[in-house]
């Protein structure tokens, strides 16, 4: 299978799993205060943006675009909030990536920042059109930075098995 079809079908897995993800994680994690979004669609675009994107490709944002859709219409029921927030994320992250070398710690760096950013607009266009109705503090406290912790905790775990093959296709990208 060329990357073309594995980076979707890896993409689309991701997505299913991170829907599922809250049921996969210890009862004692949830049970409490802190609200847990799984990311994990996110941190595979970043990944797509460090390591395989070049400077005149543009896949990361396009799969952001195509799969942020897709995240609205079965996760969420509002089109266009995951799909803008991912995309615009992701091309920002992109833009960093080129002031920075492409190692595990500026990954780690421009992923916390891309999870607070993407996480961060989502809550900001769900408080506007008053789907939530969290105050700020308790969002940044209890949401946020439990949020980014596990997420990059993911990041982390999948590192060992992504990294070789993503930076073998994308030096084969011309």
């Amino acid at each position: 299978m060329t990357r073309r079809v594995i980076f979707p079908l890896i993409l689309f897995v991701v997505m299913v799993l991170s829907g599922v993800a809250l049921e996969l994680l210890p009862q004692q994690l949830l049970m409490g205060t802190y609200m847990i979004v799984p990311h994990w669609l996110f941190i595979m675009l970043i990944y797509i943006a460090i390591f395989y994107d070049r400077n005149d490709t543009y896949y990361a944002v396009l799969y952001a675009l195509i799969f942020g859709l897709l995240f609205d219409i079965v996760y969420t029921g509002i089109l266009g909030v995951y799909m803008f927030s991912y995309a615009l994320v992701i091309y920002i992250v992109r833009g960093l990536k080129k002031m920075l070398q492409g190692n595990f710690y500026v990954l780690l760096i421009l992923s916390a920042f891309g999870i607070a950013l993407a996480d961060l607009s989502v809550y900001t266009v769900f408080t506007v059109i008053g789907l939530a109705d969290m105050p700020i503090e308790v969002y940044l406290l209890n949401r946020l930075v439990p949020t980014i912790l596990l997420n990059l905790l993911f990041l982390v775990l999948i590192y060992p098995l992504i990294i070789k093959p993503i930076r073998k296709w994308g030096r084969e990208l011309t």
